[in-house]
């Protein structure tokens, strides 16, 4: 099984966020839940249920959308109905939040009050407040392979890259401290745009997808490896 999700995680593409900005995909406001139909999150753009923040797989657990809000969530996390009003009042399946403000019924699952781990801090929503954020490839420690995936760097927390799965998860897998390291340009290598970061014996290699990228990456890191949060600091620090 962890075999399973591994593999499901590190086959989404990316293709269509890198070059479709997927992100900005515009959510209903509150009042407009059951009024109007949603834009759906795209398959491919989260490999975790938006809602309990499961892995995705083929097996057990698989992706559904939520027709009122129209986030992929699990079949545990959409296991409801209500009456939605852009579809004649006919029952929809909906995922729990919904349900609970379109019926004003509770359930006794109510994950509402559960504290925000550090990587619990939805893609979408710190990307649209991020210093800099891209699909970028993580190299593994002989070069030959690696990891890719959604990088960010956000505006309130510009001390950090946050590595997510997909452009729309609702938790990211990792996180790297930034402050100490040392931005690390590296000659174009097969047509790839390589830069690393490097502290003491810990070097992580990346890969971007343009030089401009690369370029524009390795300024963000090196701002936040200098512990500048503002622009303002820089042009003290120059």
């Amino acid at each position: 099984q962890d075999a399973i999700d591994r593999k499901e995680k590190r086959s989404e593409t990316f293709k269509t966020a890198v070059h479709g900005l997927e992100t900005d995909t515009p959510a209903l406001k509150t009042e407009q839940l059951g009024r109007r139909a949603p834009q759906w999150v795209r398959d491919n753009l989260v490999t975790m249920c938006m809602r309990c923040k499961e892995p995705f797989n083929a097996i057990t657990r698989r992706r559904h959308h939520c027709r009122a809000c129209g986030y992929v969530v699990c079949a545990r996390c959409s296991d409801y109905k209500a009456k939605l009003q852009y579809d004649g009042n006919r029952p929809n399946r909906v995922c729990q939040e919904c349900y609970i403000f379109l019926t004003g019924h509770t359930v006794l699952e109510d994950r509402e009050g559960k504290h925000k781990g550090i990587l619990e801090k939805g893609a979408a929503e710190v990307s649209s407040r991020s210093l800099v954020c891209s699909s970028l490839q993580l190299l593994d420690k002989n070069g030959k392979g690696g990891t890719r995936g959604w990088f960010v760097i956000p505006q309130d927390d510009p001390l950090v890259l946050y590595i997510y799965a997909a452009p729309q998860d609702v938790r990211a897998h990792t996180s790297i401290p930034l402050l100490g390291y040392q931005v690390r340009d590296m000659p174009q290598s097969e047509c790839r745009h390589l830069f690393q970061l490097a502290q003491s014996r810990q070097v992580f290699t990346f890969v971007a997808d343009t030089e401009e990228l690369k370029r524009r990456w390795m300024r963000a890191m090196a701002r936040s490896a200098a512990g500048i949060t503002h622009p303002e600091e820089e042009e003290d620090a120059d």
